[in-house]
Formats: structure tokens, sequence, C-alpha cells
């Protein structure tokens, strides 16, 4: 018995996928760069973006770096995507951009007011 299942799955990877696609979260890693000015961002963000309806409760874990300024979310891809979640961070007043910002903007702005 046991050799045919094995077969029959190199056979069918694709219907197999599909059957299963349902019962297991499709679990995606995304690094997203937000500014993260202190822990209450951080906070912020744990506070919301876990429970943002749009989201279904996609999101599985969110771990911060302060240093690098980025947010790891580990999210269900059955139920949420990238742009969704984008879209929940900048609900908050955080955007999150999938790639490293070229200069922080928030120092920009402060050199070109004297």
């Amino acid at each position: 018995m046991k050799r045919l299942v094995i077969s029959l799955l190199a056979i069918m990877p694709m219907a197999f996928m599909l059957s299963t696609a349902e019962a297991k979260p499709n679990k995606q890693k995304v690094v997203l760069y937000v500014y993260l000015h202190c822990q209450d961002c951080c906070d912020k963000i744990m506070k919301n973006i876990p429970f943002d309806k749009d989201l279904n409760r996609g999101v599985k874990d969110i771990e911060f770096d302060m240093e690098a300024q980025t947010v790891t979310v580990t999210y269900d891809a059955n139920k949420t995507d990238v742009p969704a979640l984008q879209k929940a961070f900048a609900k908050i007043g955080k955007p999150a951009t999938t790639h490293k910002p070229e200069h922080n903007q928030h120092e920009e702005h402060h050199h070109h007011h004297h």
C-alpha cells in the first residue's frame, strides 16, 4: 500500500495540493520595511494588524527588527496577501514597502526647512 501512495503523489502533485489547500494554511513570509520609531510603533502594529478584518485573521506571526526597520509577517496566503497587508499597515499610519526605501523620508523633510 505504502508504495502505491507515494507513486500516486508523484503523478498528481497538483490534485493533491488542491485537496489539502483548504485544510492547511499556506504559510508565507514577507519582510516589510516599516518606519519603526519606538516600541509603541511595534505595539500599535501588534494590536491592529492581526485583527484587521480585511486580513481574515490571516496573520500568523509578526517579528520586528527595529535596527533594520523591518517587520516580518508570517501570513496564511489562502486568507490574505501582501497588498492587503500593506493596506492594513497604511490604515494605522505605518506605510509598509516590500523593498528597502532608498532614503528615510523622515530625515529628508527636516533638513530642507532651514
